[in-house]
């Protein structure tokens, strides 16, 4: 990666969603759970979009293109009595990584959250994918006792 001249995060809107869901692409290549399916993610982007009470989707801008994007979703956990985040679908672009700038996504998030009173941040990786659980340790996160079931409504 070239040294970017600006590198700014701020909410997403309706113009970035195209590139959010390329974004996800990416992302949904990189996991076992998950497949690309463009219609879906476009979807999901928009009712996020639509309201912000579900969540906020950050996007990362360098030198004004879209180069990576955070999806922060909210709910409530009455283990800790108030809202909670669930960070997921954190992706930088591949020619931006390695540069610092998925630690400043994921910390802008992280100090968002923190501003809106939320009292937990809890992320979901892909099991295999060393670089990520690597990386979300070097930022604090740390393994829970808890396992993830899955069900799809019938």
């Amino acid at each position: 990666m070239n040294n970017p001249k600006s590198v700014e995060i701020d909410f997403a809107t309706a113009d970035d969603l195209p590139r959010l869901a390329d974004l996800l692409a990416e992302l949904f290549a990189l996991e076992n759970d998950f497949r690309p399916e463009r219609d879906k993610q476009l979807r999901g982007l928009r009712l996020i979009l639509a309201d912000p009470a579900l969540g906020r989707l950050f996007v990362l801008r360098v030198d004004g293109q879209v180069a990576g994007m955070a999806n922060a979703l909210i709910t409530v956990s009455t283990a800790e009595g108030g809202r909670v985040l669930l960070l997921e679908d954190v992706i930088v672009r591949k020619e931006y990584r390695g540069g610092g700038l998925g630690r400043k996504l994921v910390e802008h998030v992280m100090a968002w959250a923190s501003e809106q009173g939320m009292t937990r941040i809890t992320l979901l990786a892909d099991r295999d994918n060393r670089a990520a659980l690597d990386f979300y340790r070097k930022l604090g996160f740390v393994a829970s006792s808890m396992t993830v079931l899955r069900k799809l409504p019938s």
